[in-house]
């Protein structure tokens, strides 16, 4: 039986997106991944648009809110972002619950550039967090 995962950020947009798309494309045979967000908004294709780059297709995902999952069984909830970790209703049905701090892509400002490189930079956070601490919580 596959492992149950919940990404949480505010507006599921970027953060819970990509976390989502990585656990589903490197785990999906071991893991069902899922985000939501506390303020739900819409899926940032610079996200998109990252996540390409290194093969994932995150575009059919959509910003989900919370309460689509309040009352689901999750074997774990992860907060992507400390908005979401104070903000986040207590789940009562999750095994587990941690916490992993990325900084919010979505705010970076400068050229376009510059703004994808921050993108980049919390994806790559995002993939080296999955890949060493996802077996041990």
């Amino acid at each position: 039986m596959k492992k149950k995962v919940l990404f949480v950020c505010t507006g599921n947009s970027c953060r819970s997106q990509m976390a989502e798309g990585f656990l589903r494309h490197l785990e999906g045979e071991k893991y069902e991944a899922y985000s939501a967000g506390t303020h739900p908004s819409v899926l940032n294709p610079r996200a998109t648009q990252v996540m390409r780059e290194v093969g994932i297709d995150i575009s059919g995902q959509r910003s989900k809110s919370l309460d689509e999952f309040l009352g689901r069984d999750m074997d774990l909830v992860i907060t992507v972002c400390d908005h979401a970790k104070e903000t986040c209703p207590v789940f009562p049905n999750a095994g587990k619950a941690v916490h992993w701090s990325f900084t919010d892509p979505a705010e970076a400002g400068g050229s376009e550039e510059e703004i994808l490189q921050v993108f980049r930079k919390v994806r790559d956070q995002i993939l080296r967090k999955i890949k060493e601490d996802l077996e041990n919580i």
